[in-house]
């Protein structure tokens, strides 16, 4: 599967099992969502998820959703949608682990951020868990302390190491 272009398109309720199995694949117990989440995700007008497939397997995805600073979806959380909006904020990546350093997640991300700065938002934001901080610090992100005590609780839905993490949009990654 190297050495072709990866082409991401809008992810649908299709490839919703594919996506469950790529999920399953990369976490542990602790952070597998199921499917009606995903679906109520899907529904949100404020979602822009992505997915990478071929040969209608699903490689790999990135679930996302216009939102604010500060404001964290927690685990197993659904996208709400916001009047006004200037974060894209990234709540899930994952890329089939055999397919790993082929560059899926940049072909994930560089359209969405081109497309969140095409909509005016200034700001990405993502909550890294699973030892995932340095890997995110060399795209651009640094760790953002909550004052909100809600958004604290947000955070601590993903466990005592995860951290909430923001870029600007204008950054080179």
């Amino acid at each position: 599967m190297s050495g072709q272009a990866w082409v991401p398109r809008a992810l649908a309720a299709a490839d919703l099992p594919g996506l469950l199995a790529v999920q399953r694949a990369c976490y542990g117990d602790g952070f597998v969502e199921s499917g009606e989440v995903f679906a109520r995700r899907l529904a949100s007008p404020a979602n822009c998820s992505l997915v990478l497939e071929r040969a209608g397997t699903v490689c790999a995805y990135l679930a996302a959703y216009r939102s604010v600073q500060g404001k964290v979806t927690p685990l197993h959380g659904d996208f709400e949608a916001m009047a006004h909006t200037d974060t894209l904020y990234l709540h899930d990546m994952a890329v089939l682990p055999a397919l790993g350093g082929q560059g899926l997640a940049r072909a994930l991300l560089q359209p969405l951020w081109a497309q969140a700065t095409a909509e005016g938002l200034v700001h990405t934001a993502l909550v890294s868990v699973q030892g995932s901080q340095a890997y995110w610090a060399r795209h651009g992100y640094a760790v953002q302390p909550l004052a909100d005590a809600a958004q604290q609780a947000r955070l601590a839905s993903y466990g005592e190491e995860a951290v909430y993490m923001v870029r600007s949009l204008g950054a080179a990654a």
